[in-house]
């Protein structure tokens, strides 16, 4: 009779980063796999869901999200955080109900229904087109500033479903009204909402180490807020094993979630990559140290005098091992990056062919003309 292999740390830390760095596909491919792509304004020396993206799209260029976003089939919206969503997953967390109205709408409910009638009668609208019969009213916005009152409401009335963005200019969404959302007669329990959302974002970062799964179901609350009950339960991820959508495994006592009927096996091919900070192998910091033994750190809000890994570092991956970071700017039309490493520096043939081969990759993604020489930490 044939013996059972049995999984050890490194197959699953393998299986890991193989299953997420899939082989590059289309676009609308990957985004189906993925479901969700996390978004971030910095550009450092790119915005997080370019990032993220170019390894798993074939001949992706810096933006290409944004400037094909319109014929992709797919929204801006939260789930976990904000980003990019398929509409599948999207019809999940709506319609989104809440306990009480929002901020802005207490302090300006006047707001309400005629910026919703302004952008059914205008089509797509910008926030500036608003001024005239809106502006002149302020709120204080989350980080202590004054922000327009009309811009929040468009960021409140999209949030619940009210408003899509059809696209941005210049990095500002414009909006028009949301007629995408399917009627609420999908038959589906709230359990079963729930079930599907854990089993979308398990496939999304499996595998997930139990307390990392409490913390996502918790941070589903954002998106899907009107399952707040469901969600907050620690029972719920109980219930999505016994209702089959999703399932877990013991290791070295240990208890991960991972998908239904799927295999753990296989292996990322060598090569190197500089990946985003919110990319699906780095975003959960848990098992980012439980599989890799260091604490890595995303310092862009951390004061200067205090970083130790740079404003906006990437983890650098070998394979399936997280070796260090980098930093990397774009000057002169040339890419600079400054490693770091954890252990010793690798000076073998071998690495620093695949550490040129990316940082061509990373050339090309950018649009520009040459990698300058690289400089290192000490």
């Amino acid at each position: 009779m044939p013996r059972t292999r049995t999984v050890t740390p490194g197959d699953l830390r393998a299986w890991a980063v193989a299953r997420s760095l899939f082989p590059p596909t289309s676009l609308p491919r990957a985004l189906a796999r993925l479901g969700f792509v996390q978004a971030d304004p910095i550009r450092a020396p790119a915005r997080a869901q370019d990032l993220i993206l170019r390894h798993r799209v074939k001949a992706y260029r810096d933006g290409d999200l944004e400037r094909k976003y319109a014929r992709l089939g797919i929204e801006e919206d939260a789930l976990v955080n904000y980003g990019f969503v398929t509409r599948e997953l999207q019809a999940l967390m709506h319609p989104r109900t809440f306990r009480r109205k929002m901020r802005i709408e207490r302090s300006h409910p006047e707001l309400v229904a005629p910026i919703l009638d302004f952008v059914r009668a205008k089509g797509p609208t910008h926030p500036r087109d608003l001024d005239a019969q809106h502006g002149g009213r302020s709120v204080t916005n989350y980080w202590g500033g004054s922000s327009s009152a009309a811009t929040h409401m468009l960021d409140t009335l999209h949030y619940r479903g009210h408003l899509r963005i059809v696209r941005r200019e210049s990095g500002i969404r414009i909006y028009e009204v949301a007629t995408h959302h399917p009627a609420d007669d999908a038959g589906l329990s709230p359990r079963e909402r729930v079930g599907r959302l854990l089993a979308r974002v398990v496939d999304l970062y499996a595998p997930l180490p139990a307390a990392s799964m409490r913390q996502l179901a918790m941070m589903l609350r954002y998106g899907a807020p009107g399952l707040e009950t469901l969600l907050r339960d620690k029972n719920t991820e109980r219930r999505a094993v016994a209702d089959g959508f999703v399932a877990t495994i013991a290791l070295d006592g240990r208890e991960w979630f991972v998908p239904v009927g799927e295999r753990i096996g296989g292996s990322p091919p060598e090569l190197v990559r500089l990946l985003a900070p919110f990319d699906p192998v780095v975003w959960d910091r848990r098992r980012f140290e439980l599989f890799w033994n260091w604490r890595y750190r995303f310092e862009a809000y951390t004061p200067e005098a205090k970083r130790t890994l740079g404003y906006y570092a990437l983890p650098l991956l070998h394979g399936d091992a997280i070796i260090g970071w980098a930093n990397v700017r774009v000057a002169d039309e040339r890419v600079h990056a400054q490693l770091g490493f954890i252990g010793k520096r690798p000076t073998d043939a071998t690495f620093r062919c695949a550490l040129d081969d990316e940082l061509e990759r990373l050339r090309a993604f950018l649009g520009a003309s040459r990698v300058a020489r690289l400089s290192f930490l000490r």
